[in-house]
């Protein structure tokens, strides 16, 4: 073997004893300063939790364990949930609604609704102990949509027929060829009538309020947040500000606690999507659920059309 063969063969073996001895430099250091944060008492400690609940309000399990485990958090002192939402699946703002319950049992919660918590919105907020709403908020619109669309007339013109075999006279109620029966539509009245029922009784727990009381508000209608502190579906007007305010006066949560949002993704997520990929997800969820399936029912604020 030549001198310089053997010279190339000593580089690479030292520049991989130099490259190993680089990498673990690298990570005692890092191990060193994680350490001295939690000794120094940098890292993170006592804290408001933020939770988020912004867009149509869909099943978010990631989002629905986090808000449970505050419930534990002991570094979390009280949750503020902000809610800016028309509302979004039944099934999504019970979740959230049991969640956010579940938090209230053992630490202060605040709802604090920005420009609009309607429907899906207001129940996120009713286990709140205040909700707290600006004057313009619109808010209320207690109740429930199941929509499906129906080609019938359409196919007719076209000349297209359809055949089905069902297992039952209801399997195929709502159908997208065909119009509601009247037993279909009774059936499905039902089910609507049944989760309005389950949503008025939350307000009258959160709120405690009768539910004959819920039931004369709950007819659909969106409230002014001025409107909504008359009737009681919300405790004062304000924002984070005043919720903070209210935490430290009747709960003695210090005001001087950072407020941390609830993360739900890592960090390339939560910096590389951001809310324009959330906004498409949740215009793909939207666009799915309008379809025949019964899981598409919905406490939405809707704006009439004509």
């Amino acid at each position: 073997m030549s001198l310089e063969t053997d010279l190339l063969l000593d580089r690479r073996r030292l520049k991989r004893r130099l490259v190993f001895w680089r990498v673990l430099s690298v990570i005692a250091v890092v191990a060193a300063v994680l350490a001295g944060l939690r000794t120094s008492g940098l890292a993170p400690g006592a804290r408001i939790a933020r939770v988020a609940v912004d867009g149509l309000i869909t099943e978010n399990r990631k989002l629905t364990e986090a808000i449970n485990e505050l419930a534990t958090d002991d570094t979390a002192k009280a949750l503020i949930v902000s809610i800016n939402s028309p509302g979004g699946s039944v099934s999504g703002g019970e979740s959230l609604h049991d969640a956010i319950a579940h938090v209230a049992e053992r630490k202060p919660v605040v709802a604090v609704m920005r420009g609009l918590a309607a429907s899906a919105g207001y129940m996120v907020a009713v286990p709140a102990n205040r909700i707290f709403a600006r004057e313009a908020t619109l808010t209320g619109s207690i109740g429930v949509l199941l929509e499906a669309p129906e080609f019938s007339g359409l196919l007719d013109k076209l000349g297209i027929g359809t055949e089905r075999i069902r297992s039952g006279p209801l399997k195929d109620e709502p159908s997208l060829v065909r119009p509601l029966s009247p037993e279909g539509k009774e059936a499905l009245q039902g089910l609507v009538n049944d989760m309005y029922d389950q949503f008025v009784g939350m307000v009258a727990t959160g709120r405690h309020m009768d539910a004959a009381k819920v039931r004369s508000m709950a007819d659909g209608r969106a409230y002014t947040g001025r409107q909504a502190l008359s009737l009681g579906l919300v405790d004062a007007i304000g924002g984070e500000e005043e919720a903070k305010v209210w935490l430290a006066s009747e709960k003695g949560i210090s005001a001087s606690l950072p407020i941390e949002d609830v993360s739900t993704g890592g960090f390339a997520r939560n910096a590389l999507s951001g809310q324009l990929g959330e906004m498409f997800q949740e215009i793909w969820k939207t666009l799915i659920s309008q379809s025949v399936s019964l899981d598409g029912a919905w406490a939405i604020w809707q704006r009439s059309g004509h």
